[in-house]
């Protein structure tokens, strides 16, 4: 959510940058600030007519002990009472619809993010050369079938199209990725977090995909109660949400958590040819990072977080590329992103592996959580995330990037201790 102070005092600055985005809201922002000239207006009659009725009710006892008449002052105050509560309701309803306007509004881009949308993505680092071949290559959907890490056919037999069942040294492969990353993590201080998968609906509404995009998680309805959950389609709706409504001390941040689930995702539309196989799925694998800086610590874990993620990707051994985003192919909640992309040789593209974000303070305003200053002055901190990684385009560029003539794919050395193999061969 966006700081009213700050729409109020520069509101050209917000429109701007939502414009970056490929949006014009300006409108809203308009409205905004009546409603906001309006509240304010509202507040200040009430907080008067408050300090009146006050006033009013310390003169009952002067005047009863000098024998006067109440009557006319009750009648005063019983008014005011009645004007009190009508002016609250008005407040109320005038607070309620800028919070619904100011939850609708997305976060601003960074200054340095460009305008635009995808195409204004710029790739600013490539890891090593895209792999060549001496052979035809076979692509990722054939390779898994052929050595049987990965029935699409049975899959999609018991969960329907978008789902695949992992086999044999698939399994392996796909744990001991996850084992890896979760290594990895731990060596560099992170704590790991098991959390629930299905989550309440202010665990969406602060990483700020409520309400808008409600429509894209998987809803979950108790049938003998009114509860409704939803099941988390990336582990940072739950991450995000741990210190919600809490004050930390300035000591205690950073805090950074990692965490291990599958995510659950609804995919509208049908499937792209180069999305065929685990490309793109209704539920992947994922590790996911998540900080709690302070305002000053946020560019630095922001940087550590692009570094983590393209680490691993570099001790893979995978050709991969760095992208900044465009203002307007950032999520809806995020100032800033960078994606790590890895390459896939049959389809000659890239398919992100991670996404590292800073939100600034968009998310922890929504969830009101605030650290407390030197100054004693409280702050709400920052959060932000990424992807440590997503498996389920790994282990396509692993299997494409490290193929071999034969058929066989040759293990990324690092992940050899976790297997006890250097080559998966067809059985």
């Amino acid at each position: 959510m966006l700081d009213i102070k700050l729409i109020r005092e520069n509101p050209q600055l917000v429109k701007d940058r939502i414009k970056k985005r490929e949006m014009d809201l300006s409108s809203v922002i308009d409205e905004i600030l009546v409603i906001d000239e309006q509240r304010r207006e509202a507040m200040g009659k009430t907080e008067a007519m408050k300090a009146e009725q006050n006033a009013a009710s310390k003169q009952v006892p002067i005047i009863k002990k000098d024998g006067g008449d109440v009557a006319p002052l009750m009648a005063k105050m019983k008014e005011l009472s009645q004007a009190i509560k009508d002016a609250d309701i008005k407040v109320n309803e005038l607070s309620e619809k800028q919070n619904e306007l100011l939850i609708g509004l997305p976060n601003l881009p960074d200054d340095d993010v460009k305008a635009g949308g995808k195409d204004e993505n710029e790739p600013v680092f490539y890891f090593k050369e895209q792999p060549k071949f001496d052979f035809e290559i076979k692509n990722h959907v054939d390779l898994c079938e052929s050595l049987g890490l990965i029935d699409y056919g049975r899959g999609a037999k018991i969960s329907g199209s978008g789902s695949w069942l992992y086999r044999g040294w698939g399994s392996r492969l796909e744990w001991a990725l996850l084992n890896f990353f979760i290594d990895e993590h731990i060596k560099d201080s992170f704590e790991f977090i098991l959390p629930p998968h299905m989550l309440n609906y202010e665990c969406g509404y602060v990483a700020g995909q409520f309400p808008k995009f409600s429509e894209e998680v998987y809803l979950i309805k108790n049938p003998t109660t009114s509860d409704v959950k939803f099941m988390l389609p990336t582990a940072e709706t739950a991450l995000v949400n741990v210190h919600r409504d809490e004050i930390l001390t300035k000591a205690e941040l950073p805090r950074k958590y990692i965490a291990y689930t599958p995510c659950y995702r609804r995919e509208a539309g049908s499937y792209r040819s180069e999305e065929r196989g685990m490309i793109r799925g209704h539920q992947f694998n994922k590790v996911e990072m998540v900080q709690y800086t302070t305002i000053e610590g946020s560019d630095i874990a922001f940087d550590e977080l692009v570094k983590k993620a393209e680490t691993l990707v570099q001790k893979l051994g995978l050709h991969y590329r760095l992208c900044k985003l465009a203002a307007g192919d950032c999520s809806y909640s995020m100032a800033k992103t960078y994606d790590i992309e890895v390459w896939i040789p049959s389809m000659g593209i890239y398919k992100e592996v991670s996404s590292a974000s800073n939100s600034r303070d968009y998310q922890a305003r929504r969830g009101n959580m605030k650290y407390r200053d030197d100054d004693k002055k409280l702050q709400f901190c920052h959060t932000l995330n990424a992807s440590g990684l997503a498996t389920s385009r790994v282990i396509p560029a692993i299997v494409e990037q490290y193929q071999n003539a034969d058929g066989s794919v040759t293990v990324p050395e690092v992940l050899r201790p976790y297997l006890g193999i250097d080559i998966i061969k067809a059985e």
